[in-house]
């Protein structure tokens, strides 16, 4: 009687696409050259992070941050007296590069991981989790801010209209503050927490707000989407765009969800 092998574990389905993503990404750091260049999402995970950290009374003496496109959450850290390590999918210089789908790979545990907006666009994020959690020393703490569901409702529609009736893969597919628990309990975290914040901003076109969405690397990178739009299509989707507008804006909404947990024991079930 031979043994049999184990099977390996089924990989994740392919959404998004790798090259993209980090093209996008790269995008971004030129764009963000620009003096004013749209940066209030990155600015309020930033912000919420330091909140929370505040709020916890957690004071890392080593961190690791992921996608901190400004460097803004790296200085206000180093000036905690936190030994911070800036890594990206597209780094710069001064940051490390960083495969979210592998093992992190540092020698030394971290008190501290964050990921900003970066999370949301891999093929396998409950393995990416298990490798922040892995990355972290006893009693350290993950965050995980990404665009969360339900954001940008104008767009979407905007997108349906210019499609018509043959509709396309354009929006990424998010996760809501359900799914993301489960995410993290399945990662192993320990006290688990997740919760969604709306963003409102006022445009006056469409092409702003796709401005802005490229600005801060949030265009889509699907794997297979919808082809671009012609002028016709383009016609419709400004037009519903503007459809939305009260006195001549349009508000869209931006989601971000945040999660976080704890890289020890977890508590046994009560009875």
């Amino acid at each position: 009687m031979t043994a049999s092998t184990p099977s390996a574990p089924p990989r994740p389905p392919a959404i998004f696409a790798p090259a993209r993503r980090i093209a996008l990404r790269q995008r971004m750091r030129v764009l963000q050259r620009g003096a004013d260049a749209a940066r209030f999402i990155h600015a309020d995970m930033v912000d919420d992070v330091l909140d929370r950290l505040s709020f916890l009374r957690h004071a890392p003496a080593r961190a690791l941050v992921v996608g901190d496109v400004t460097g803004t959450l790296a200085a206000a850290l180093a000036a905690q007296g936190a030994a911070v390590t800036r890594a990206d999918p597209a780094p710069i210089a001064g940051e490390c590069a960083l495969d979210e789908e592998a093992p992190l790979g540092f020698a030394t545990p971290f008190d501290l991981t964050v990921s900003l907006g970066t999370l949301d666009t891999i093929n396998d994020l409950p393995g990416a989790l298990i490798h922040l959690r892995r990355a972290l020393a006893p009693d350290g703490l993950a965050m995980v801010a990404i665009p969360g569901a339900g954001g940008l409702p104008a767009l979407r529609t905007a997108m349906l209209a210019a499609d018509a009736d043959r509709p396309a893969p354009r929006l990424h597919p998010q996760i809501d503050v359900r799914a993301g628990g489960q995410l993290l309990q399945r990662a192993g975290f320990a006290d688990p927490v997740v919760d969604s914040r709306s963003v409102k901003v006022s445009y006056r076109s469409l092409a702003r707000l796709v401005g802005d969405l490229r600005a801060q690397g949030l265009s889509a990178c699907l794997l297979r989407g919808g082809a671009p739009l012609g002028k016709a299509a383009l016609a419709r989707a400004n037009a519903a765009f503007a459809a939305l507008a009260q006195d001549g804006r349009t508000i869209e909404t931006f989601e971000i969800l945040t999660l976080s947990g704890w890289a020890k024991a977890l508590r046994p079930p009560k009875f």
